[in-house]
């Protein structure tokens, strides 16, 4: 399968023949398509990047082993031997023109120095828990992230500061230690971002921020935080529809952010109608969310066929939602899909009647 620099070529070339753009300016694109071809990642890139993920694995599951054998300074020297030649060889490696195999060395060295600090951990028992480790493992990244303007050692810092959520989350489950600190770390990893130009790790961070306020949610059993999850989410894809270009311009996302909005927005009512789900606002958070979802793929979903998608799923969860918190009174059941079914069927005949109108206007100026 051709990749997406080969059709643009190709597609440039037929431009050229058609006499579209001329020669000198198709010669330029075509440099600015294999500029920015040889700059991302190609197949080779990404195996390294995976067989960079392997052996750090192996690095940090060595490290728990407790290699007792080993004297201690043998131990610390040789992981801090890895710190340094994968960061100082992945730099001299970038700079030689091969970007995906840098990343993965820097990746390696990461790792590596996770692994040191957790072996300097168990060697001298030093006090603290396992999410403090992870904290300043987390720190160190995205320092290196930002000297070396990595975009893979930022994607690795948000990943860790998620594992340092889920540890104090999960495993050490009690309110005073929950972590809201978090989002002063994702606002600090999304100015990163930035300076990286690391997309990937925007997308992280708004994808961790929903995982935030779930974790927020179950930890504090309050619906507050799923309704204002909900409310900032909807006020994300209003501002997505009303406003693309400028939002775009600020965020980066190559257009995703509606995506991350509906995410959000369908992750937050979730657990507001799990809540309600025995009173009398459970219908009407439930009428809410179709009317977001058919908003959303009527205004938004043009464009995006991932946003389609999950708009889609929204529309099944919902619909199974509402029948198994009515299945005992099918007659109510039948009811509200009939009164769907109808606000939908309205909506679709105002927009195809839209549409009608403006088609022959469109194609009159084209003619």
């Amino acid at each position: 399968m051709a990749s997406y620099a080969t059709k643009v070529k190709k597609d440039i070339d037929r431009w050229v023949e058609n006499g579209l753009l001329d020669r000198t300016t198709g010669d330029v694109l075509v440099r600015d398509v294999e500029t920015n071809e040889r700059n991302g990642l190609n197949f080779g890139s990404i195996l390294a990047i995976m067989a960079a993920l392997l052996f750090a694995a192996a690095i940090l599951i060595l490290v728990a082993a407790n290699w007792e054998t080993i004297p201690r300074i043998a131990r610390v020297a040789g992981l801090f031997a890895v710190v340094f030649a994968g960061y100082v060889g992945g730099a001299w490696v970038k700079g030689q023109g091969h970007s995906g195999i840098g990343e993965a060395l820097w990746l390696v060295a990461a790792a590596a120095f996770g692994g040191s600090i957790a072996l300097i951990g168990q060697m001298y028992h030093f006090s603290g828990d396992e999410a403090s480790a992870v904290v300043t493992w987390c720190i160190g990244t995205a320092i290196a992230a930002a000297v070396l303007r990595s975009n893979a050692l930022t994607v690795a810092a948000v990943g860790i500061a998620d594992s340092w959520l889920a540890l104090k989350g999960f495993e050490f489950f009690r309110k005073e230690q929950f972590p809201h600190l978090f989002p002063a770390f994702m606002a600090a990893f999304w100015v990163l971002s930035l300076w990286t130009q690391s997309r990937a790790a925007r997308h992280l961070i708004l994808l961790s921020l929903i995982f935030y306020a779930v974790m927020l949610a179950m930890h504090f059993n309050t619906t507050e935080v799923s309704l204002v999850l909900a409310l900032v989410s909807a006020a994300v894809l209003a501002a997505s529809a009303l406003a693309p270009e400028p939002v775009e311009r600020v965020v980066q996302l190559g257009g995703r952010l509606p995506l991350h909005g509906l995410i959000g927005f369908l992750t937050g009512l979730g657990i507001l109608q799990i809540d309600l789900i025995d009173g009398d606002g459970f219908v009407i958070a439930a009428a809410v969310a179709l009317a977001v979802i058919a908003a959303t793929i009527i205004f938004l979903g043009r464009e995006s066929r991932a946003l389609r998608w999950v708009a889609y799923l929204g529309f099944a969860f919902e619909l199974a939602v509402v029948y198994l918190a009515t299945v005992g009174t099918m007659l109510g059941t039948a009811g509200f899909f009939f009164a769907a079914a109808i606000t939908l069927a309205v909506l679709a005949y105002a927009i195809i009647r839209i549409e009608r109108r403006m088609k022959p206007a469109t194609d009159g100026r084209i003619a």
